[in-house]
């Protein structure tokens, strides 16, 4: 079988995300928990899970977590990983985003985090969201998300150019009217701002394409630039993106 641009993306690069920083330590981890209010006996299933990192946060919490990819190298650094963090109620599935392989009506939560701008369907997938969903049950979303119109344009390109597995991270009012198309009701959303180095986020990447993404960086419009807040040097830089949170009922 022939691996996809994504499998190929992060089978390559599966390791770095367990101990990346905006996955692990990003603020957006905290508040599912404060905001989904997690009980004993919930069935979680957490979509395109990379490093796992939701589905070790609220594995104490909750009777089982399902963390799903479509990489192998990520569900086997998961498995490791629940085992080493003593995560008995983790398991790891094969399943794309858009085609869950989950009876209907089989979770208390669903959980998906900075995964679905790389997604082929955001539809299919908020209707497989839906479906496996027990009735009243939640959805909580975490995903980068960007300006409305050519700032937002100008940032997937960027983005676009250091991971081409990268697809089009969707603006907050996109958000809104797909969960409520596929659903969904939006029970409450925020923004987080993340700071990004430069560095190690272009480190995938060779002298050239460095080169390349800096200047994309620094040579910006006005709009541009008071989207991304760059401060670039010579040696790295720091830039901000942003992260929107959503929780919604089924």
């Amino acid at each position: 079988m022939t691996k996809t641009l994504v499998q190929q993306e992060f089978g390559r690069t599966a390791a770095t995300y367990l101990t990346s920083k905006p996955h692990a330590q990003g603020k957006s981890l905290e508040r599912l928990v404060e905001l989904t209010k997690p009980q004993p006996g919930w069935s979680v299933l957490d979509v395109a899970t990379g490093g796992g990192h939701v589905a070790y946060t609220f594995a104490p919490h909750v009777a089982r977590v399902w963390a799903t990819d479509i990489t192998d190298e990520m569900l086997s650094l998961v498995r490791e990983e629940a085992a080493k963090r003593g995560l008995a109620n983790v398991r790891t599935a094969y399943a794309k985003a858009e085609a869950l392989p989950f009876e209907d009506a089989s979770f208390d939560l669903v959980t998906c985090r900075i995964a679905p701008h790389h997604f082929d369907s955001i539809a299919q997938f908020l209707d497989e969201v839906r479906r496996v969903l027990k009735p009243g049950g939640t959805f909580a979303l975490v995903d980068n998300v960007v300006p409305a119109g050519s700032v937002g344009d100008y940032i997937n390109a960027f983005e676009r150019f250091r991971d081409p597995s990268h697809l089009r991270a969707w603006d907050m009012q996109e958000w809104r009217d797909a969960l409520k198309a596929h659903g969904l009701a939006v029970a409450h959303e925020e923004t987080l701002d993340k700071k990004m180095d430069f560095k190690s986020w272009a480190a995938r990447h060779d002298s050239t394409m460095q080169a390349l993404l800096r200047a994309m960086l620094v040579q910006v419009t006005p709009a541009v630039a008071a989207a991304l807040k760059p401060e670039v040097t010579d040696t790295n830089g720091v830039f901000w993106l942003v992260e929107g949170l959503f929780v919604a009922r089924a």
